[in-house]
């Protein structure tokens, strides 16, 4: 399991590489005060690309964890702790959202039974089935290496188009690059629409994943429609309305991920160019 970290100082996105500054340090625990000794500690954090450091984390039993960051901003600077780390493990699942965010959509105390566990994630699965469906395109990215290739442009290894990656209808990602000594690096994407990393995306499935969970006879959460009012000698009852579509606590609908769809389009035909000399497109 891996946790890329980009660290926070001064309430912004900030790389302390470049000043001389290091991250250093994660510590785990397995409750909210972050007391007691840690779950888990790891000390060696490697950068992958400009901003981000990632850590390799240890097994560790499934469930929340909150985490503190101790890095150094800069070269002689005295270490400061980033207290606000949260990690649902396990990372890697191919799941958008975690059965303990569902859990606290739902009310339902943490950590969570195995049984409950299984039933989130499947509630998970059908609601992320349907973004799916609605988008048109997978929510789980592909992970592609190039290896021992020459960088088109050496000054911005992080952008795409600095590599010689063939052409792709699709969102690219430059998430690692690896020198080798004769000047050629390996080089990591991901390719495709990463929607653990959509807010959009993890909103939609948190949301109905809970509210799917919640209807269900028997589902974790499951306390009956919710009741507002019994009259005398409890002769009739009155339930509490949904919020309708746009009222504050209405569920998300699937439009709201329409900025993420995929369109399907048909280039126009175009007049084909004469050959050089007599046109100014030269081709390769």
């Amino acid at each position: 399991m891996v946790f890329d970290y980009a660290p926070v100082y001064a309430g912004a996105h900030y790389d302390p590489d470049p000043a001389g500054g290091a991250v250093s340090r994660l510590d785990l625990y397995d409750a909210a005060d972050r007391g007691g000794p840690a779950a888990a500690t790891v000390t060696t954090a490697t950068r992958p690309r400009a901003g981000m450091y990632r850590f390799e984390l240890p097994e560790v039993p499934p469930g929340r964890y909150w985490g503190v960051v101790t890095f150094t901003p800069s070269d002689g600077a005295q270490p400061v702790k980033d207290a606000t780390v949260r990690l649902d493990l396990p990372t890697g699942t191919g799941l958008v959202t975690s059965p303990e965010a569902v859990a606290d959509a739902l009310g339902v105390p943490l950590p969570i039974t195995a049984a409950q566990r299984g039933a989130l994630e499947t509630a998970i699965r059908n609601a992320q089935a349907d973004v799916v469906a609605y988008l048109n395109r997978p929510v789980v990215p592909k992970a592609v290496t190039l290896r021992a290739v020459t960088p088109f442009f050496t000054g911005s290894l992080d952008d795409v188009d600095s590599w010689p990656l063939p052409d792709q209808d699709d969102i690219v990602q430059v998430i690692a690059h690896r020198p080798h000594p004769d000047g050629t690096y390996d080089v990591d994407f991901l390719i495709g629409l990463n929607g653990a990393a959509e807010e959009t995306i993890v909103r939609y499935v948190t949301a109905h994943a809970a509210e799917s969970e919640r209807q269900r006879p028997g589902g974790v959460g499951n306390s009956g429609r919710r009741v507002t009012s019994v009259s005398a000698e409890g002769q009739s009852i009155s339930y509490e309305a949904a919020p309708t579509e746009g009222q504050a606590g209405a569920l998300p609908t699937l439009a709201s991920l329409n900025r993420l769809r995929r369109r399907l389009y048909q280039p126009l035909n175009r007049p084909p160019r004469p050959p050089w000399p007599y046109s100014t497109y030269r081709g390769r």
